[in-house]
C-alpha cells in the first residue's frame, strides 16, 4: 500500500470517508472536505464506481515510528481483538500524557499493556514500553525506562537500540536499527536545527529534541521548534517543559523582557493557584 498514512486515513476508508465519482476517465476519490485524493495507478479500474478500499488498522511505528505497528493491512481476516484494543488504548494513553491527564494515561497504558501481554511476546511488549518512555523524553521527564528494563533480555536489537537512543546513549552502529527520522542523530551527522525541522511527525520531532537536550546538544532553534510543535498540537505537558527551558535560557542571558513574556505564556497554560 503506497498511499502515505495521512492520506490513507482520509481517503482509504471505503464508503465511510470517500466516495467515487465517474467522469470520462478514472474514478476520482474525494475527502469529506471535497479535496481530491490520489488517483489509482495506471492499469487499475478506470470505469465504473470506485470500489471500497480495504481498511488499514495501525498504530504509528515507534514514535512515528514509536507507536508500534500492531496490526496488518490488506485483504486479510479481521485483526484479532487484542490488536485493535491495544492500538486504541496506546493512542489514547499517548494523547492523554501529552495533554497532561496522568490518570487517563495510566489507565489506558495499563489496558494496552495487558492486551499485548496476552500474546506472550516480549518484543511487542517492549515496543509498548518504549512508546511510553518516548512520550516522557518528548516532555523532558528524563528517567530510566523501567518498564523496558524488565524485558531487556528478550528485546530485539532494534528495541535495544531505540532504548539507548531515548537515553541519549546511542552509538553509530545503532543508526540502521532506529526509526528513519532518528538515524542521523545516532550517526552524529545531523545539524540539529535542520534535522529536527525535517521530521514531519510532531511527536517524533519532540522526541528528537528531547534526545538532543539530554546530550546537551540542544540549540535555541531546536527549543523554539519544540515549543512551536507542542503549541500547535495543544500538548500542554511538553509545551510547559520546553517553555521553561526557553525561559531559563532567557534568564541566563539577561533577557528579562523575554523571560517575562515566556512566563505570561506559562501562566496561560498553567495558571498559578490563589
Amino acid at each position: 500500500m503506497s498511499t502515505p498514512a495521512p492520506i490513507a486515513k482520509a481517503c482509504l476508508a471505503g464508503r465511510d470517508s470517500a466516495a467515487g465519482t465517474v467522469s470520462s476517465g478514472s474514478p476520482t476519490l474525494r475527502r469529506q472536505d471535497g479535496s481530491r485524493c490520489p488517483q489509482p495507478p495506471p492499469g487499475g479500474n478506470t470505469s465504473g464506481p470506485a470500489k471500497p478500499v480495504p481498511r488499514c488498522f495501525w498504530t504509528r511505528a515507534l514514535v512515528a515510528s514509536a507507536l508500534v505497528v500492531l496490526t496488518a493491512c490488506g485483504n486479510n481476516p479481521p485483526a484479532p481483538g487484542w490488536q485493535m484494543n491495544a492500538k486504541s488504548s496506546a493512542e489514547r494513553a499517548t494523547e492523554a500524557w501529552l495533554t497532561g491527564d496522568s490518570r487517563v494515561e495510566a489507565a489506558e497504558f495499563a489496558r494496552a499493556r495487558s492486551e499485548v501481554a496476552s500474546t506472550g511476546r516480549a518484543d511487542l511488549l517492549a515496543r509498548v514500553e518504549l512508546l511510553r518512555c518516548a512520550t516522557r523524553v518528548a516532555s523532558l521527564e528524563i528517567e530510566p525506562c523501567k518498564g523496558l528494563e524488565a524485558l531487556a533480555a528478550d528485546a530485539a536489537p532494534a528495541e535495544q537500540a531505540y532504548a539507548r537512543y531515548l537515553a541519549g546513549r546511542s552509538q553509530v552502529a545503532d543508526a540502521p536499527l532506529l526509526p528513519e527520522p532518528h538515524r542521523s542523530f545516532a550517526a552524529g551527522s545531523a545539524a540539529p536545527d535542520a534535522a529536527v525541522a525535517a521530521i514531519p511527525d510532531p511527536l517524533s520531532r519532540l522526541v528528537a529534541a528531547g534526545v538532543l537536550f539530554q546530550r546537551s546538544q540542544v540549540t535555541p532553534g531546536v527549543i523554539a521548534q519544540a515549543v512551536d510543535t507542542a503549541s500547535a498540537q495543544g500538548w500542554r505537558r511538553p509545551l510547559l517543559a520546553w517553555l521553561r527551558v526557553q525561559q531559563a535560557r532567557a534568564q541566563a542571558g539577561g533577557a528579562a523582557d523575554e523571560a517575562a513574556r515566556i512566563q505570561r505564556r506559562i501562566d496561560l497554560i498553567a495558571p498559578a493557584g490563589p
